[in-house]
């Protein structure tokens, strides 16, 4: 039966499932920060050996008891977690055990990496997390794609996959609310002429609401479905993509736009003569997107995927796509209801010149999304500093 761990719960669990030997010496710690769920490092003192046990809670975290969450949540995540196991080990926490009705994953502690959020604001610079990253998002949109396996398989896969609450949540929170006076929607009172702008854009509302329309009914790749700075672990030289809670089936450019937004808020944040590793990545993570993708495409068992045109035209939708969606995600991270510290641990005045250039680029990045390539995000950002574009 369901109840919350505590941190001696967690250790009991730990026991009872024989994850450590008999003479350990288990010391635990709860080091959740997130919004969804409680998050437990149980370390043996002895060896210093380590695991992590990640429970979901039938509630946003963030919110309380009156945000209830599905539990399935968990199981969506480990299965997620096995299934880009299968693609990219290298690049997810090995799964030890999971629970349905626990809501309980354990899985490989990564306390010797840094979340790449924190990371990147200390001014870090992940020289192989672009590489890394469009390594993971090619691999993992390709096999589980109708070209990459068999279609009726990947009709089962996407099945398994439904994930109908935690779409909702970006249903609402990323493609609807922060384009609507919604009383989730958080940020600061300077900010009111410019949100109330954005609010009255019919052009920004009709450009996202085919945005949101693709993300409700286009099942071509399972994605990770919250792929942002906060969601992975990293070093100079090792990637981990964790918190795949919010897997479904969608739209192949998807993962790529949170990410790459998440980045431009932090290039945003960064003073202008520190943002090029940022531009880097996301032309680099883009590169290795599509270089990765057509090496695995030219080995593709569909018949179509040998005509002329049609991985082209595959590439194309990718890119719109990610432009798109990033603009959504930076918007939504400035006046949505959850932000990122990139911006928010900013002095207020810088925080709300930033903010303001965030609206003006997510609103270019969206209406501009089918003009624009990848590598004109860069010119972008300096064209939307002072105007609107």
């Amino acid at each position: 039966m369901y109840e919350p761990l505590t941190e001696q719960k967690a250790i009991a669990l730990a026991v009872r499932l024989g994850l450590f030997g008999k003479d350990a010496l288990l010391s635990c710690q709860e080091i959740g920060d997130g919004n969804l769920n409680l998050v437990f490092r149980i370390v043996n003192e002895r060896t210093n050996d380590s695991i992590i046990i990640k429970q979901a809670l039938p509630y946003a975290k963030v919110v309380g008891e009156s945000w209830p969450l599905t539990l399935k949540r968990a199981t969506i995540e480990s299965q997620a977690l096995r299934t880009f196991a299968s693609y990219v080990p290298q690049y997810v926490p090995k799964v030890y055990y999971s629970d349905e009705s626990l809501a309980i994953t354990v899985m490989e502690d990564l306390s010797h990496l840094q979340i790449a959020r924190r990371g990147l604001i200390e001014g870090k610079t992940f020289p192989k997390l672009s590489e890394h990253i469009g390594e993971f998002i090619a691999k993992t949109a390709f096999y589980t794609s109708d070209f990459g396996m068999n279609q009726q398989q990947k009709k089962k896969l996407a099945q398994q996959f439904t994930n109908p609450e935690l779409c909702k949540i970006t249903e609402d929170l990323v493609l609807t609310d922060p384009f609507f006076d919604h009383d989730t929607n958080n940020f600061e009172a300077e900010l009111r002429a410019d949100v109330e702008q954005l609010w009255q854009d019919d052009v920004l509302k009709c450009e996202t609401a085919k945005l949101k329309r693709l993300f409700l009914t286009k099942a071509d790749v399972l994605l990770h479905g919250d792929l942002h700075t906060g969601s992975i672990f990293a070093s100079d030289d090792e990637t981990k993509v964790i918190d795949p809670e919010f897997a479904f089936y969608g739209p192949i450019g998807f993962d790529l736009g949170q990410f790459f937004a998440n980045l431009l808020l932090n290039a945003l944040a960064r003073d202008e003569r520190d943002r090029e590793p940022l531009f880097h990545h996301i032309e680099k993570t883009w590169d290795v997107f599509v270089r990765t993708f057509s090496e695995l495409w030219r080995e593709s068992d569909e018949p179509y995927a040998q005509i002329s045109g049609v991985l082209q035209d595959v590439l194309h939708d990718a890119q719109i796509e990610a432009i798109g969606f990033a603009g959504c995600e930076v918007i939504r991270r400035t006046i949505g209801l959850a932000h990122v510290a990139d911006v928010d641990e900013l002095p207020l005045e810088r925080r709300l010149d930033v903010k303001r250039h965030a609206l003006r680029l997510g609103r270019a990045l969206i209406v501009q999304r089918e003009q624009l390539p990848i590598q004109a995000i860069k010119q972008l950002v300096q064209q939307t500093v002072h105007v609107n574009s």
